[in-house]
């Protein structure tokens, strides 16, 4: 259990578990006839915008951006967990607006409705962008995400009035919108610059530069007439400005690749650990809503089968969904001699792990008597099926490789109801000397000495791989991202940059051909959740 989220953030965390709206008119009065100046008024106004991704980053959006992606693919057991195809339908490209994976929309217009009510409260259009430095920077991250996962966004600049029409502004707007309150917001001093338990988790000037790295690297992508054409041939007018600020970074010092791979994903994990720029803070107990082990572990993994013990040496009341598992084309990616980051993925002939440091023993994992081994593939019980059923048996739940990246406690499971106190980065450093490498090669000037293979190198070092002695090419780049990054939601992001969302992978195009071709699901569909409650909107073409 982690002490500074129970006791620095707590008060934040409980005001943040107010109830999100997906009703964009709405109106919001200020509790002040004044706004307040002291410091503490100031941060106890702004700790209910820190926690408005929270709940959707610890499933649903998860359940967005990997499962569509080349990380995993979703299966069902027999009718268990197809849910009405919400997460197989991300696997094969046939999300459609009623889907629980993109049913969160609503948490994010409502933290920007909350980022505005802040600076409403902190004096409005009187207000110096340094008092509102950090609303402004929530207020980029929260439209950063609309716009990454649903295009067309709303320009959400004020408190919403009863009878006021919010319109869907064109994705480049929104990107130049968020590349406005980002500049704010870094040049006007109000952002801290210290790195520690006291700024963890919140916007700092190094998180508010780490979101502009990664608009300015997309820009091609988010300012494309129509995302269906975007091509990553492309220019990006922008990719010596993500340099820029990918040096800012690199020069403050701040940050390193000290820690060991898989302990930055441990429970323990926290403010500090160094390669981590912004994370999202979750405990077991006090910040809930993390359960990445529950759909990525092997689905019986908590016992023997009877009473004895599981996969992690300790036995367990609740089982796993099981859910996610590892495509075969990701799973070959993780074949580098040495490399630390082999180890989270669960494949072959099962051993026990010891739960306290996630080492793995030479105890085979036995199951009901026979040993656990998994396959690569997936074979479905019926070639075809779209509901992507494997059979609710030993044999089903063998199908696939699994990852166990996102280690637990025991308590996750028996007294917290599987909710993980593993704090999730979203901006890391190692995501930074990454994105340099691939600016440079994409056509940016090369600054500080630094080239794509000494960047790359640092990567391959740090995680014990073999280092590279000619310099990478963009495919290369985006595997390794694939390995560096996996299961952290950057990996369809990635992709469409790249050009490479509508490829084959796992059962995708087996199952629906048309996914090779409908690059308009590049974007997602608005929630029919959102379409109901905003009716001047139109919905995503395709959908």
């Amino acid at each position: 259990m982690k002490s500074y989220i129970k006791n620095t953030l707590f008060a934040g965390l409980l005001l943040s578990s107010a109830t999100a709206c997906t009703d964009l008119d709405v109106d919001i009065k200020s509790t002040y006839t004044s706004y307040p100046s002291s410091e503490i008024a100031t941060e106890a106004k702004m700790a209910d915008l820190y926690y408005g991704f929270r709940g959707a980053l610890g499933r649903r959006y998860v359940e967005a951006a990997c499962l569509s992606s080349d990380e995993f693919m979703a299966v069902t057991y027999g009718g268990n967990w197809y849910d009405g195809g919400n997460y197989v339908h991300a696997s094969l490209h046939m999300t459609n607006p009623d889907d629980a994976h993109i049913d969160w929309l609503g948490d994010i217009t409502g933290a920007i409705t909350k980022c505005n009510q802040v600076i409403v409260d902190l004096g409005g259009k009187d207000a110096t962008d340094k008092s509102i430095a950090k609303a402004l920077t929530m207020r980029a991250f929260y439209h950063f995400i609309f716009m990454d996962m649903f295009g067309d966004a709303p320009m959400l600049d004020h408190v919403i009035g009863d009878a006021e029409a919010i319109d869907r502004s064109p994705r480049a707007d929104v990107a130049a919108f968020i590349e406005d309150d980002l500049l704010r917001a870094i040049n006007s001093g109000g952002l801290s610059e210290d790195v520690d338990a006291s700024t963890y988790g919140k916007p700092t000037k190094w998180m508010a530069e780490a979101l502009l790295v990664k608009l300015y690297l997309n820009w091609a992508v988010y300012t494309s007439s129509d995302v269906a054409n975007y091509d990553p041939t492309l220019t990006n007018s922008k990719l010596n400005d993500a340099v820029k600020y990918c040096d800012e970074l690199i020069n403050s010092g701040k940050f390193n690749l000290s820690d060991s791979y898989r302990k930055k994903f441990m429970p323990n994990n926290g403010y500090l650990i160094k390669d981590f720029i912004y994370a999202m803070p979750y405990d077991n107990a006090t910040a809930q809503g993390m359960t990445y082990a529950r759909f990525q572990f092997w689905p019986k993994f908590n016992n023997d089968g009877a009473s004895g013990t599981g996969l992690l040496g300790v036995t367990l009341s609740k089982n796993a969904g099981g859910i996610f598992t590892v495509t075969p084309e990701a799973a070959d990616r993780f074949n580098l001699e040495g490399d630390e980051r082999n180890d989270i993925i669960l494949k072959g002939s099962l051993y026990t792990y010891n739960i306290s440091t996630f080492a793995k023993t030479t105890t085979p994992y036995m199951y009901n008597g026979q040993r656990v081994v998994l396959t690569k593939n997936v074979t479905l019980l019926t070639p075809d099926d779209t509901s992507l059923n494997v059979g609710n048996d030993f044999n089903g739940w063998n199908q696939g490789y699994r990852c166990i990246k996102w280690s637990i406690q025991a308590a996750d499971y028996d007294t917290y109801g599987r909710n993980q106190s593993n704090d999730v980065p979203i901006f890391r450093y190692a995501d930074i000397l990454l994105m340099k490498a691939e600016a440079i090669l994409r056509g940016a000037t090369a600054t500080n000495n630094d080239t794509p293979m000494s960047l790359f190198n640092q990567i391959r070092s740090y995680v014990k791989a073999p280092t590279i002695t000619a310099s990478p090419t963009l495919q290369d780049i985006l595997d390794e991202r694939g390995r560096e990054f996996f299961s952290e939601m950057w990996r369809r992001n990635d992709l469409i940059r790249f050009g490479q969302y509508e490829s084959d992978w796992g059962l995708k195009h087996v199952v629906n051909s048309a996914a090779k071709t409908q690059k308009w699901r590049r974007i997602f569909p608005i929630p029919t959740s959102v379409m109901n409650s905003n009716t001047n909107w139109t919905q995503n073409t395709g959908y």
